[in-house]
């Protein structure tokens, strides 16, 4: 037996040197197709345009808008902003917008693709389209979705091995596929996509279903672009008005970030803030927790904006747009016609410091 061992020694050392060579050869030709690929767009930026966006999750699409420079106006909100088409806002403000809204991201994820944005310089526009979120005393930094943080750094440290994994590998083979005309992008170069289903496929009674049942709606981050599985909603606050006494000052941290935010906007530039049109039921009641609140960050908001020289428009409030279901898939996501209206309603606001004539919004500050 040893002298059987002995003699198959050399193969089995010639067999396993080849096995290590093909696998450090195979991992090193992946390495080289991913770099070569640049998923991530980790070259991007000012003369190097983006790549195709590719990946089902925007935190890993968007930072490559951000550093290329093809885009100087942004908007940076959740997925109750990202059916403002960027071409809308690009009439009403002169600019060359990119739609970076992430499905149910945090404030701090917007406000790290913000960061990213910002620091390229040259923005001339940013619109931040608000969330209850903002508003909370102890928001999640993250949620369930990964995010990397490496492709938001200064620098990208170690970017390019970093990247170096299967879900990598996969989005490569499919920019190679883009390139090839084979694979279409799964979402237009300004970061615009319509998650929701088609306007032809409207349900008035599903929609009112899914607005006052609570039984759920679209989660565009289950599924991008295609309509999504029902999720369940918070119920809206019912508890009496006179049960809650008001804070002085409720604890809102986010909103720290969002003024710094705003100062890091070049001077010149339109600093937008607008709070998004929820449905009606998901608004706070005058007087309960959650309405006392909403009218506290409300507050804080448009003092921030004055400071800073923005324009603050509110529609998460009871009007023509928030109180009719056929408005809305659910109690969250408005159709896209009122994504229009919302668009022209900025530029009007922007143009004269007014409220809507209809009450479709009120202008809480304004340069």
């Amino acid at each position: 037996m040893i002298v059987m061992f002995s003699a198959a020694a050399p193969a089995w050392a010639r067999f396993s040197a080849a096995f290590a060579l093909t696998g450090i050869a195979a991992g090193l030709a992946a390495l080289g197709f991913v770099a070569a690929m640049d998923p991530y767009g980790l070259r991007a930026g000012p003369g190097r345009p983006a790549g195709p966006l590719m990946d089902r999750n925007q935190r890993f699409m968007y930072p490559q808008v951000a550093r290329a420079g093809a885009y100087d106006a942004a908007v940076f909100g959740t997925s109750t902003a990202r059916l403002l088409d960027p071409r809308d806002l690009d009439r009403a403000f002169g600019t060359r917008f990119a739609n970076l809204a992430v499905n149910a991201a945090t404030p701090d994820e917007q406000g790290a693709l913000a960061r990213l944005f910002l620091r390229r310089g040259g923005a001339r526009a940013v619109l931040f389209a608000l969330d209850a979120t903002w508003c909370e005393a102890r928001p999640a930094r993250r949620t369930a979705h990964p995010f990397p943080d490496w492709l938001y750094a200064p620098g990208m440290p170690w970017g390019r091995l970093r990247q170096m994994n299967g879900q990598s590998l996969g989005i490569a083979a499919r920019v190679a596929l883009n390139r090839l005309g084979l694979d279409p992008a799964r979402i237009r170069d300004d970061g615009y996509a319509v998650f929701t289903p088609p306007e032809s496929a409207y349900d008035a009674a599903r929609a009112a279903r899914h607005i006052h049942g609570g039984d759920g709606g679209l989660d565009p981050a289950a599924s991008d672009p295609e309509p999504a599985a029902p999720r369940a909603f918070p119920a809206p606050d019912a508890a009496p008005p006179q049960a809650v006494e008001p804070e002085a000052r409720p604890a809102m941290p986010m909103l720290s970030d969002l003024d710094g935010l705003l100062a890091q906007v070049p001077a010149g530039a339109h600093r937008l803030v607008a709070f998004m049109p929820v449905h009606a039921v998901m608004q706070g009641l005058p007087g309960t927790a959650q309405g006392v609140r909403e009218a506290a960050c409300k507050a804080q908001v448009a003092a921030i904006g004055r400071a800073r020289g923005a324009v603050v428009v509110d529609f998460r409030i009871p009007s023509p747009i928030t109180t009719r279901d056929e408005n809305y898939w659910d109690a969250l996501h408005y159709r896209l016609p009122v994504a229009a209206r919302i668009v022209e309603g900025l530029r009007a606001a922007a143009q004269t410091g007014l409220d809507a004539p209809d009450g479709a919004y009120r202008v809480l500050a304004h340069p």
